[in-house]
């Protein structure tokens, strides 16, 4: 017989909270406290629940890993790319969850040297994280960076690659990265601050020192901004960056002198916008400087690098958004979008050619990849679409020749690409405005209004979701599936006015568009209400709780990945990690206007007695990014308020934070979950 348990139902505690004269009260505010054991039991409570919920479901769920599994070469290696005559290949064995990374002198024939195996870093720990490997100039050290919790604190570390021993210089709570002087002796890193986890302060570390005898030599005073330390592609600078959603700055120092002072490069105006890449005796510089919306290009001398001395190199466009540079000795690389398309250029700086890739298709992907080498006439980039594994090609930019170094395995005796169609078309927003959706099924699903369809849509940070291919993707469009990118505002895929549609006061657009193409989604056959889910994550997991708020009947259900859904009560708290740097992307909502607007859509506050779809919500509980109390919250208040019997899941991971499980096959199984719960609300079981 079978048993089952309630779901649980968190205390109430009721806490006032007042702004502007406006009171709001938050009966799970209490939830806040991570250590709390109370928090703990009922974080404990709703997987318990989940797990006995979902019961029926496990066979098939870990089948559905075995699947997923079963598709990815699992003796694997990248690419192999050479930087200061050693060539670097990061690998992984059968049945192991973490990359071995390892090098190989001039040549790919010479004896492979070990630079650490992940697995073995990883026993013993719940969660692992390595990052930031740099190795110094002569090639006799490395700097890396472990994280073990899930809370992007890492502990910086340095390792000799003649001994293999790792020093004792140990630096805590690191962005993980780090920049070599060309002395080898020192090493530029940068801490957070401890409470926020803002990137904030730049040290300076010679080798054999303790941590207590580093040199501060930066600090971002201003809690709106983030900073970071990085050395030029040409070698010849270490360069602070300092950064937040609107303005930039850079400051400068020669990589020869380490023990110098920095020297400004501009200082920030708000609203100016500027990257930097070094060439011979220039900086070249993207900027929307001068109203240029989409980026220019424009370049200055390396010893006049304030903004009166920068000159055009190439005008902005309209319709053209440049998004990054590549600098060679001989080669201009430009990475541009046209009409939501990637678009690679290529220049000689001798005028002699200038040319574009060609790609024929409307779902692409390209991106430029690792090019870390100045000296030569080789292009390395990826391809891939909604149909088509990704591939890696070196191109050489002077015979105009490609080479395709490595295209994505998919180990599915069954698998076909031909086998898969994907277009791209266009739905009408309540204003007028046409939103792109890109689209994957199988050719023999068909469009007759029945077919499951994931929805799914980022929308925030001008960060663009492209069209990619996916083999895990495959489980679901196998089993009649589509699967729709949907390019709402609040990305950049129509160029940075698509951003700027989406952000602050027009945040709305993101879950207008999302809403709209829904409806054209059941308006044009692909699916209907009853068989169209909708998926986000992060700021994504936000579009996720507003449309659960405003427009219910349109899916039968929807995940909620790590969602950010009490926007007021982060946004007002600038104690937490991201909230003051991120006042330019949501509004300040100590400013009344700012606080009206996102108080209107903040999910956790427009919570209605209403039925809901079906819902499936995740958390880490060491999420830096969105803290967990965010989701935890918004079940607790969604159970009070629903008035359905569909399901509503909260799944905690507890040793994990925003990026869930930090294994590639651990990860596996919480994508198994997430399927698992799509297809059971279809009833599909096998």
């Amino acid at each position: 017989m079978k048993t089952t348990i309630e779901a649980p139902i968190a205390r109430k505690i009721p806490k006032e909270l007042k702004k502007h004269n406006d009171i709001r009260i938050d009966n799970y505010f209490w939830l806040n406290q991570r250590d709390d054991q109370n928090v703990l039991d009922y974080l404990n409570a709703e997987n318990e629940f989940y797990q006995q919920e979902t019961a029926h479901t496990k066979d098939f769920e870990r089948s559905l890993f075995e699947e997923m599994k079963s598709r990815i070469k699992e003796d694997d290696s990248s690419v192999p790319y050479k930087y200061n005559g050693y060539w670097y290949i990061v690998r992984y064995e059968k049945g192991k969850d973490y990359p071995i990374y390892t090098r190989k002198k001039e040549t790919l024939d010479a004896e492979e040297e070990l630079l650490f195996d992940g697995n073995q870093m990883a026993e013993g720990h719940g969660y692992f994280r390595l990052v930031g490997l740099s190795v110094s100039p002569d090639n006799t050290m490395i700097a890396f960076g472990v994280d073990t919790i899930g809370r992007r604190q890492y502990t910086l570390q340095i390792k000799s690659l003649i001994t293999n021993e790792v020093f004792s210089d140990t630096i805590e709570n690191t962005t993980g990265s780090s920049t070599w002087a060309n002395d080898n002796s020192t090493l530029f890193y940068t801490k957070k601050d401890e409470l926020t986890l803002r990137s904030n302060k730049i040290y300076k570390h010679k080798i054999g020192d303790t941590e207590d005898k580093d040199t501060l030599i930066f600090t971002e005073k201003d809690d709106t901004f983030g900073a970071a330390v990085f050395k030029s592609k040409s070698r010849k600078y270490i360069i602070i960056a300092c950064y937040s959603t609107l303005t930039n700055e850079f400051h400068i120092l020669n990589a020869n002198t380490p023990d110098a002072d920095f020297t400004l490069f501009q200082p920030r105006i708000r609203g100016l916008e500027y990257s930097i890449s070094h060439f011979e005796d220039h900086f070249y510089i993207l900027t929307n400087h001068n109203n240029a919306t989409n980026f220019k290009l424009m370049k200055t001398p390396e010893h006049h690098t304030r903004l009166e001395h920068w000159v055009e190199v190439m005008a902005h466009r309209d319709n053209v958004l440049l998004e990054d540079i590549d600098i060679f000795k001989d080669y201009l690389v430009i990475s541009e979008r046209t009409n939501g398309l990637n678009q690679i250029r290529i220049k000689r700086w001798d005028g002699q050619d200038d040319y574009y890739l060609p790609f024929d298709n409307e779902t692409y992907t390209a991106n430029t990849g690792n090019n870390v080498d100045f000296d030569t006439e080789t292009l390395r980039y990826s391809y891939n679409s909604l149909t088509n594994p990704s591939s890696v090609i070196d191109f050489n930019m002077k015979t105009k020749q490609k080479d395709i170094k490595k295209e994505q395995a998919v180990l599915d005796p069954n698998f076909d690409k031909n086998n898969y169609t994907s277009e791209r078309i266009w739905a009408t927003a309540q204003d007028g405005t046409k939103i792109p959706m890109s689209i994957v099924r199988r050719r023999d699903t068909k469009l007759d209004g029945n077919a499951p369809v994931l929805q799914y849509a980022y929308g925030s940070y001008g960060s663009t979701i492209d069209p990619y291919f996916s083999t895990i993707r495959l489980s679901l469009l196998d089993r009649g599936f589509i699967y729709v990118i949907t390019h709402v505002r609040g990305g950049e895929y129509l160029g940075r006015q698509w951003y700027e549609n989406g952000k602050l006061l027009n945040k709305k657009h993101s879950f207008t568009d999302f809403i709209d193409c829904s409806k054209h989604l059941i308006a044009e056959n692909y699916t209907s209400s009853k068989h169209l889910y909708a998926m986000g994550g992060s700021a994504g997991g936000l579009l996720m709780g507003v449309i659960a708020n405003e427009a219910p009947e349109f899916y039968n259900g929807i995940i909620a990945a790590v969602p950010f859904v009490d926007v007021v009560t982060t946004m007002l708290d600038d104690t937490i990690p991201l909230t003051t740097g991120e006042y330019d992307e949501w509004g300040n909502p100590n400013d009344e206007t700012y606080y009206n607007y996102i108080k209107s859509y903040s999910p956790y506050d427009n919570i209605k007695a209403q039925s809901y779809p079906n819902l499936m919500i995740t958390a880490g509980l060491h999420d830096s990014q969105v803290q967990y109390w965010e989701p935890a919250k918004w079940v607790a208040k969604l159970r009070t308020y629903k008035q359905d019997t569909n399901k509503l899941y909260l799944v905690t991971n507890m040793e994990a934070g925003h990026g869930g499980a930090s294994g590639r096959f651990e990860a596996l199984k919480e994508d198994a979950q997430e399927f698992a719960f799509l297809l059971d609300l279809e009833g599909i079981t096998c």
